[in-house]
């Protein structure tokens, strides 16, 4: 596992909380993606805290300050705090998507209206389907996408999301293997599935 960043020392203190939280587990795991891994980020473990949550949240807002936001919208559930505590630092409204019928969709009265200047937001990233989801949204609103951000990008950097200005707090590396050619699998070791549906 490895990370980086502009800022080591704020990475590191970063890492040390996602630890202290026991955010980051160890074992063997069925990802959303479909590929099984011996790590896991469980973002829900450092959220529970809001005072901990207030600040990731700040710390991601500062990312996008000089962008002119008027929404911060993020998939459910791993994204509906996130999109909280971005909003609230931004001091702007903040949604969340929700599957309906296999299909990412706005509800509970939520609109975004033409030209709308939106940032999607997510917990944890790893292929950063449901993230390509929202933004396809928001486009299909009329809406504009200005950037994404995340508190945890688990892709190593890879993940593109058309060009527009991704930041994380977090980059790590975490090995992740096809079902069919799983370590973990080949020394009969149960996996589990600890996050919610979807392809991150």
């Amino acid at each position: 596992m490895t990370y980086s960043g502009k800022d080591p020392e704020k990475q590191i203190d970063i890492l040390q909380i996602f630890k202290d939280t026991q955010a980051l587990l160890e074992g063997h795991f069925l990802l959303t993606s479909g590929k099984h891994s011996a790590q896991y980020m469980q973002c829900a473990q450092v959220l529970q805290y809001p005072r901990i949550a207030a600040t990731l949240g700040q710390e991601l807002a500062n990312k996008f300050m000089r962008l002119d936001i008027e929404t911060v919208i993020g998939p459910a559930t791993g994204g509906i705090i996130v999109a909280h505590e971005v909003g609230r630092a931004l001091g702007v409204k903040a949604i969340f998507t929700e599957r309906q019928g296999g299909e990412m969709t706005l509800r509970r009265g939520f609109k975004l209206k033409a030209g709308e200047k939106v940032l999607v937001v997510e917990d944890v990233i790893t292929t950063g389907g449901s993230v390509r989801e929202v933004i396809k949204l928001v486009q299909e609103a009329g809406a504009e996408p200005v950037g994404v951000g995340v508190l945890v990008d688990r892709s190593g950097g890879q993940a593109d999301f058309n060009g527009l200005p991704m930041h994380s707090l977090l980059q790590m590396s975490i090995e992740a293997y096809a079902p069919d050619n799983c370590p973990l699998c080949a020394q009969g070791i149960p996996w589990e599935k600890p996050g919610s549906r979807g392809n991150k």
